[in-house]
């Protein structure tokens, strides 16, 4: 196991890591499915060498760092001195070789390392190799819950297996995301939507449902600005319902999650880039306002039940859906750290039962609909302690608008305890 340092971090420690915390904020667009990382390297009380991890199968922080240390004539001063690391250094052969192994080829002096990586393949094991290398390694617990909060994604991904999902809402200050006559556009201000676009960039994955594809033709991607790497667009359509010609099929990559087999209808879509996952597992989730069907006792009986049950008082349903924790799993297997949705109150729902809402990203305009479509479709419940609850994280005026921004208290203790070794 690495050394646990005592809670108290020396404030120059503190300082410096701050610094190469920054460093690993300028990455935040680029690097997926890696983690944004900064080093700093200082020597006799200067900063000699600094860097961020690249895009996947660049280099990492530490490489950078020394390569901006010889630019800068500083390749002399390199042993010996002290490295500030905001993850703790692979040591395993991925697309680059270990980090480790370039710091002890560096004859680097100490290591100071903010948060253990929790991939299977390091985990602690990149400290070991540096202290058996004779190299001192300082690890402070207490300067973890930053490099967790710059990549919630990532740690969620190795912890839970699960990417860590954000819910982007456009609401009204009564909590209306559309008008009772289903327009939206637009609730929020040009400002409020120019900002959920760099939320968009620094996902991994936009997934939405085939009512809002059907709805709005969304293309989901990002244009406000240049980026290097678009996320990949994910349409979750139990029925296969999506039309050929929406306007998210422009040649990018686009997954579509589906129940229903439809090979000419998969084979058109794939001529235009897009993938089709047809998956057997089945769920049970909010169905949003749609009109479901379910049989009591033989009889058939329609009602706009906003929650389906299996198996419940001799109900079972006619319907089927998707397992979104099923495919949750699957899309961490393919490497997505943070999935951003942009959806209507159906798919939302259905997240929220599903337990797969980790934040909120609720955008709200200084408007009063009245009559109008709700954010959630949820059944009433008649008991507080089952209301699902949320802890304010920032909010930022954008615009004319507020920018809202909530976690799910008991995930984010689950990352930030097994990070800090708890």
């Amino acid at each position: 196991m690495p050394i646990i340092n005592s809670s108290l971090v020396p404030q120059t420690d503190f300082l410096y890591m701050q610094k190469a915390q920054s460093l690993a904020q300028e990455a935040l667009y680029i690097t997926d499915p890696n983690p944004r990382v900064g080093c700093i390297i200082v020597k006799d009380n200067q900063i000699i060498g600094q860097g961020s991890t690249q895009k996947a199968g660049g280099p990492h922080a530490e490489v950078m760092a020394l390569r901006d240390a010889k630019a800068h004539g500083h390749e002399q001063d390199i042993a010996g001195a002290t490295f500030y690391v905001t993850l703790e250094p692979c040591s395993h052969f991925g697309r680059t070789p270990p980090c480790a192994d370039a710091l002890i080829a560096h004859k680097a002096g100490r290591v100071v390392v903010a948060c253990l990586d929790p991939n299977p393949l390091v985990a602690g094991n990149g400290i070991k190799k540096l202290q058996q290398a004779g190299i001192t390694v300082d690890y402070y617990p207490e300067l973890a819950e930053r490099t967790l909060a710059l990549n919630p994604g990532f740690m969620s991904r190795m912890i839970v297996g699960k990417p860590w999902t954000w819910t982007k809402l456009a609401c009204s200050l009564d909590g209306k995301l559309a008008l009772n006559n289903g327009v939206s556009q637009w609730i929020t201000s040009a400002e409020a939507r120019a900002d959920g676009q760099y939320w968009r960039a620094r996902s991994s994955a936009v997934v939405t449902g085939v009512g809002t594809v059907l709805a709005d033709n969304p293309l989901l991607n990002v244009r406000a600005f240049t980026v290097e790497r678009q996320p990949l667009r994910v349409v979750i359509d139990g029925k296969f319902q999506v039309p050929v010609d929406a306007a998210i099929f422009n040649g990018a990559p686009v997954l579509v999650i589906t129940h229903t087999q439809h090979p000419e209808k998969q084979a058109m879509l794939q001529d235009k880039g897009a993938e089709v996952l047809v998956v057997e597992e089945e769920g049970v989730l909010y169905k949003g306002a749609e009109e479901l069907v379910v049989e009591e006792e033989g009889k058939p009986h329609k009602g706009n039940e906003a929650l389906v049950v299996e198996e419940k008082r001799g109900l079972q349903a006619k319907n089927k859906y998707i397992n979104l924790n099923y495919v949750w799993e699957l899309l961490a297997q393919r490497g997505i750290n943070e999935i951003h949705v942009e959806a209507g109150a159906g798919l939302n729902s259905a997240l929220l039962q599903a337990g797969l809402i980790d934040e909120l990203l609720v955008y709200m305009a200084p408007k009063i609909i009245g009559p109008g479509l709700d954010i959630f479709q949820m059944p009433a419940l008649t008991d507080l302690s089952t209301v699902p609850t949320f802890e304010w994280v920032e909010q930022q005026r954008v615009g004319e608008d507020i920018r809202l921004r909530l976690r799910n208290p008991e995930r984010w203790e689950v990352l930030k305890r097994h990070l800090m070794g708890l």
